[in-house]
């Protein structure tokens, strides 16, 4: 007996003189793309339609094969696939759900890739009309609404979710997507915060829900009231933004993890055989090689938290374990694949671990700890134009949290101490710290070892000036509140404070460097005075080393004498702000962030017999 093959909907028996068969929904699709009605010979024809298994591929290839006047034809029949979609939404049998769910997604991307040159009203006239549109989406909104809040099928869910990121996603610049106007007035807010509030969904659907409100807040954030923004800000909801902080945790964790295994595989290597025996000459060249792929999109998300809503600044101070450390065995569940940029969760066990009770053996961490450990592994290298976004998103962040009152208190609380292990670029002049050897300190230390690693490792032929000077101000934004609120940091400032050392040198960078040295008056005045009476005081008291009280009673003894410049409004800075200065690279940003995950979402992984299997098991 034959034996059959199924290529592209196409059904093969081994013979070659046979014809091949078709399978019957390639055949339903086929009817559709006649400009005949194809439920007026068949009136089951949309009943039926909706309990075969969608074939994904045929059907968009059928979209992208025809041209502009071809699709106008039958522009009808698209119209009325469309609206059945929606109606099967709304019936009990979940593969009929399933079906009209992903039927949608491959209905709006092989309408998207007609239409990448038009503007969205194209794509809202071929999917749905324009005289149905506004009742088409209102209907659409709500019925995905409903699935998102309702329990049941986790693969439902998941793949509500993938349909709104392919309608947010369907062009580049998501601005531009006149089918959100229908998503702002509809809004699917609350579901999104449901997911993130709620453990079990969390850790399925938190990853796509984190992404996708990060998204919608950015459409035409700048040119009127987006909803999402307005709801956004004021959240107050603890289980809910502590959800949302789990999430970007997570996901952050995960990226550290990859980076430090791919370390750890380099270092034992064939580079590391190499390196004893050649020296470290071009330790940093082959540390380039060290990549894993840059994660704007939950980094987006963290931004616009941070930025939106000050109750989100407590987040970043919650304790938890170290992720990666703790982990508890899960029950398998259909997950898609992880993919660089994309809209996957990595694995439900790190998500899992993070809502452990706390264990006095385990290192605790938090998400500001996580995000520190990020940044300085994307900041490394700037010269790839990912890592330039995420290194510049990063010192954004830092930004808005070093402006923060709440932030700085905390970042200064003594009773507050972490040992955040950085990752520093490897460099021939110094060794790698041991991580038994980390202090624990205040978060602002770690937060100010992270500009001060990015100053003295980044003096590069093509400067990075915008970098830099974003590390500037965030350290001055945190010396600003420590002189406000007279907090005494225990910091070695010396490889910030090494500019003299220039200036004293023949070079391109001397004079500049004189400047700032000039600049340091009264930084060089208080070393010059007290220098001499502490060195007299431990000759005359013959002390070879003074402890921290006797430098303290030499200094308030010779205070008086001390005359310093007056400087006015070093304590006083520029806020932040969006809109007026980064605007231009937000957008570019969104429009990257967009592409990758319209490229990055996955619809196969669903296979008809899991869906089956999984709704036998509902009640």
């Amino acid at each position: 007996m034959a034996q059959v093959e199924k290529r592209g909907g196409l059904l093969r028996k081994s013979s070659a003189s046979k014809k091949p068969l078709k399978e019957k929904v390639v055949l339903m699709y086929d009817e559709i793309f006649m400009t005949e009605d194809p439920s007026k010979c068949s009136p089951r024809f949309w009943e039926e339609l909706f309990l075969m298994k969608v074939n994904l591929d045929y059907l968009e290839g059928k979209l992208e094969s025809l041209d502009g006047e071809e699709l106008m034809k039958i522009k009808d029949n698209i119209n009325c696939l469309f609206q059945h979609c929606i109606q099967a939404l709304g019936e009990e049998h979940p593969i009929r759900v399933v079906n009209a769910l992903q039927t949608l997604c491959a209905l709006i991307r092989g309408v998207h890739q007609k239409n990448k040159s038009t503007s969205g009203f194209d794509i809202i006239n071929m999917l749905m009309g324009f005289d149905k549109a506004e009742l088409c989406m209102k209907n659409l909104m709500e019925s995905l609404d409903s699935l998102l809040c309702a329990e049941g099928s986790e693969s439902l869910k998941s793949l509500c979710l993938k349909l709104l990121l392919c309608l947010v996603t369907v062009t580049d610049n998501i601005s531009q997507n006149t089918i959100l106007e229908y998503v702002m007035i509809n809004s699917i807010f609350e579901a999104i915060l449901q997911i993130l509030s709620h453990p079990p969904s969390r850790r399925e659907h938190g990853y796509d829900a984190v992404v996708l409100l990060a998204l919608l807040v950015n459409y035409r954030k700048y040119e009127s009231v987006n909803p999402y923004i307005v709801k956004l800000s004021i959240v107050d909801d603890e289980a809910t933004l502590n959800g949302m902080g789990l999430v970007i945790a997570q996901a952050l964790s995960e990226y550290n993890r990859q980076y430090k295994d791919k370390e750890e595989e380099h270092q034992s290597g064939f580079f590391s055989a190499l390196t004893n025996m050649v020296g470290s000459m071009f330790i940093a060249d082959a540390h380039e090689n060290i990549s894993v792929q840059t994660n704007e999109a939950i980094l987006l998300a963290l931004y616009e938290a941070v930025h939106l809503n000050r109750n989100f600044i407590t987040v970043l101070a919650q304790s938890h374990p170290e992720m990666g450390l703790v982990t508890t065995p899960v029950s398998p569940v259909p997950t898609t694949p992880a993919t660089p940029l994309g809209t996957t969760p990595p694995s439900s066990d790190v998500i899992s671990s993070v809502e452990l009770p706390l264990d006095a053996d385990v290192q605790t961490s938090n998400l500001l700890i996580t995000f520190l450990k990020y940044s300085s592994i994307v900041m490394q290298d700037t010269k790839d134009e990912h890592r330039l976004h995420s290194g510049k998103l990063c010192l954004i962040i830092l930004t808005c949290i070093a402006e923060d009152q709440y932030a700085n208190a905390f970042l200064h609380d003594d009773n507050m101490n972490f040992r955040v292990n950085l990752h520093r670029m490897p460099m021939r002049h110094r060794k790698k710290a041991a991580d038994k050897n980390l202090p624990c300190r205040p978060l602002v230390c770690a937060v100010l070892d992270l500009m001060v690693e990015f100053i003295v490792t980044h003096m590069m032929k093509e400067f990075p000036m915008d970098l830099y000077v974003r590390c500037i101000q965030v350290v001055h934004k945190l010396l600003c509140y420590q002189k406000k609120c007279r907090v005494r940091l225990h910091y070695t400032w010396r490889e910030l404070w090494s500019v003299l050392r220039i200036s004293t040198n023949t070079g391109q960078w001397k004079e500049a460097a004189s400047k700032v040295t000039h600049a340091l008056v009264n930084i060089r005045a208080i070393i010059n005075h007290f220098n001499p009476k502490i060195e007299s005081y431990a000759a005359v008291n013959h002390i070879s080393q003074l402890s921290e009280e006797q430098v303290l009673e030499v200094v308030r003894a010779n205070y008086d004498t001390l005359t310093l410049k007056l400087q006015d409004g070093l304590d006083q800075y520029e806020r932040y702000s969006e809109q007026h200065k980064e605007a231009a690279f937000f957008k570019e940003l969104v429009r990257s962030i967009s592409t990758n995950v319209r490229r990055n979402l996955a619809f196969h992984t669903l296979s008809q017999e899991v869906l089956l299997k999984e709704f036998s098991t509902i009640s």
